[in-house]
């Protein structure tokens, strides 16, 4: 797939908004909470213009029975991607608007993806340096799998100094 960044864009907590009151009618009570994640999350940060939502739930084996549900609204089931006890469901195909990952309230994985969000959002340096990361990678590949792939090792190392800062504050 093709990489787009973009500048910031307030309208990303509008579109976090939105699909939370559109999952929630289709989750209903298995839905604990809805976190918005990832770039789009961070003030200022250039992203792909997709919005990274947790949806954290009482039972993560009930899931695969909504999948249909979320075929019908646009939605492509992608089952556990990689990622064991997470269902991802991706929403407008090549074009993407919506990555919702959905884990049980106990995933370690929730931990990590909020503590990288809000380290970045407390350290506004780390944020910038991602941002000019990104753009200086997306002039590079024209592939998400190979931008990625780039990108792995900056965040792996902010992840590991956003979790001392989280063990430490």
């Amino acid at each position: 797939m093709k990489i787009r960044l973009s500048e910031y864009n307030e309208k990303w907590i509008e579109m976090f908004e939105n699909e939370v009151r559109l999952l929630s009618g289709v989750f209903g009570s298995e839905i604990i909470k809805f976190e918005h994640f990832g770039s789009t999350a961070v003030k200022g940060m250039k992203a792909k213009p997709v919005i990274d939502m947790i949806c954290i739930v009482k039972d993560i084996n009930k899931m695969d029975a909504f999948n249909d549900q979320m075929r019908l609204l646009g939605y492509d089931v992608a089952g556990e991607w990689g990622i064991k006890n997470r269902r991802l469901f991706r929403k407008g195909g090549e074009n993407r608007t919506h990555h919702i990952h959905v884990y049980q309230y106990n995933n370690p994985e929730v931990e990590r993806h909020l503590v990288f969000r809000d380290y970045l959002r407390n350290h506004p340096i780390e944020a910038e340096r991602e941002s000019n990361l990104k753009e200086e990678l997306a002039l590079k590949y024209d592939d998400t799998t190979f931008y990625s792939k780039a990108k792995r090792t900056f965040v792996e190392g902010v992840e590991q100094r956003a979790l001392n800062w989280f063990r430490n504050k």
